[in-house]
């Protein structure tokens, strides 16, 4: 505990000397404002509108959110098929590898028009950017479990289910949350790029809007509003792998 104190205290401290420096930066160099803001003059903007800035920012929030859990579910129940089936592996794994290579920014517009310009095609989007984050991570963890294990399980003669839930899944935990960790970053640039794409709500169509005004301080303050957002998910996920792996040497307090 008093470990974790002491990290959230140099990052804040390290925040707070970054913030300075550049408000300090900004009113030595004189940069105009529709150049680079002052962290000051972003404040203020935030707190000029804190109900509008809200709205937008749960719509993104849940956009997001839904398109990961999307990718979680179906992320682990194709890498449970993947490591299960020589047959699947061998043919859609290609596919799904080919899929992901493809530039998302590209696509999206389809998802506009088969889904609508509501949260759909954002929710689509977060998910098919994010899930090959869980699939790849999932498919390693399933296969990381060591050999002996495995004969283990065959000797006291486990039913597959039985070995997988017990054995095969925990193992492979750490894995998927290290992709988890990773996707739900993702699954948020996917729901940007969706309301970049057609959006009247959510912090991608604030800073599209904002851009078109040269409004640079509304631009800045929707992203840093997205940082924070970044650094909230990632958070939950840690403390959740924390609390459900607390055995695993990622969580050594060292």
């Amino acid at each position: 505990m008093t470990s974790a104190i002491t990290r959230f205290a140099s990052a804040l401290a390290g925040l707070a000397v970054v913030l300075l420096l550049w408000e300090a930066t900004v009113r030595v160099m004189g940069f105009p404002p529709v150049t680079l803001p002052t962290p000051s003059a972003v404040l203020k903007e935030l707190f000029t509108e804190p109900g509008w800035y809200f709205d937008h920012t749960m719509y993104t929030l849940g956009t997001t959110l839904g398109g990961f859990v999307l990718a979680v579910v179906v992320g682990i129940l194709l890498a449970v098929l993947i490591v299960s089936s020589p047959f699947f592996e061998h043919t859609f794994y290609p596919i799904i590898v080919a899929m992901n290579s493809v530039p998302k920014v590209a696509i999206a517009p389809l998802f506009v028009i088969w889904l609508g310009t509501g949260a759909e095609p954002k929710i689509a989007i977060g998910f098919l950017i994010s899930v090959f984050a869980i699939i790849v991570d999932t498919v390693l963890g399933l296969r990381s479990v060591p050999q002996d294990v495995r004969d283990l399980g065959r000797v006291l003669k486990g039913t597959q289910l039985k070995v997988f839930m017990k054995i095969r899944f925990p193992i492979a935990l750490p894995h998927i949350f290290s992709g988890m960790k990773v996707a739900v970053g993702l699954a948020l640039v996917g729901a940007i790029v969706g309301e970049f794409v057609s959006s009247q709500k959510g912090l991608g169509y604030v800073i599209l809007a904002a851009q078109g005004m040269f409004d640079t301080v509304r631009v800045f303050a929707a992203v840093a509003i997205l940082a924070l957002l970044g650094i909230g998910t990632f958070g939950l996920i840690n403390a959740a792998e924390r609390l459900l792996i607390p055995w695993h040497v990622s969580n050594d307090p060292k």
